[in-house]
């Protein structure tokens, strides 16, 4: 294996997943996070700029900063090149994993069936992306333990406060949360509410 994921996200047990329309939105939102004592943020390959803005997004934000929605060779070079924490894949390729092994990046990737997240595991993955976890729900990792009782699980999609406590609970290193987050931040929500939201879960996933 690559290793495990960075010790502060980790140590939180919480990624915030920042999908934004302008790599120029993630700014105030990331200083929002990091004041509600976020630790670990994924800006995605979603967000047009993500590359160029990270060497700033890197130097100001006190935590784990990761680089998401990798789905192809030169997105991981790039994501290498430039100092990612860890990336994180929402798919299936023992490529992508035998290339950040080689390069000691953590990675994780996502995928559904019991075969795509061993398969992911087994190529050495920090840790397997269970995507889309609603659709699955936190009694899924008590079944895939049966087979693979070591494998690290970080569901991803549609997991709320109450999601990711049962997701923790049942054995999940760490969640990965967007939406029910970040909420409206994207979109000129307030603040404010931002960081209470992110309490909330830093103060859940710390429990």
């Amino acid at each position: 294996m690559t290793g495990e994921l960075p010790s502060r996200t980790l140590a939180s047990r919480l990624v915030v997943v920042a999908r934004a329309s302008a790599a120029s939105d993630y700014a105030p939102v990331l200083t929002a996070l990091a004041g509600a004592g976020v630790q670990s943020v994924e800006l995605t390959l979603t967000t047009p700029g993500t590359f160029d803005a990270f060497a700033d997004l890197r130097s100001s934000f006190d935590g784990d900063l990761g680089i998401g929605t990798v789905t192809n060779l030169d997105q991981l070079e790039r994501a290498i090149e430039v100092g990612a924490d860890y990336v994180v894949t929402p798919l299936t390729s023992t490529a992508l994993v035998a290339r950040a092994v080689a390069a000691g990046m953590p990675i994780v990737p996502g995928g559904l069936t019991p075969t795509e997240l061993f398969a992911s595991w087994s190529a050495g993955a920090s840790a397997v992306k269970v995507f889309p976890a609603g659709q699955v729900g936190p009694g899924y990792l008590k079944d895939l333990r049966g087979p693979f009782p070591d494998i690290a699980v970080v569901p991803s999609g549609g997991v709320d406060a109450a999601g990711a406590a049962a997701w923790l609970a049942a054995g999940a290193v760490a969640v990965s949360v967007g939406g029910p987050l970040l909420g409206d931040a994207f979109r000129g929500g307030d603040l404010g509410a931002l960081r209470d939201r992110a309490t909330q879960f830093v103060e859940v996933c710390a429990s």
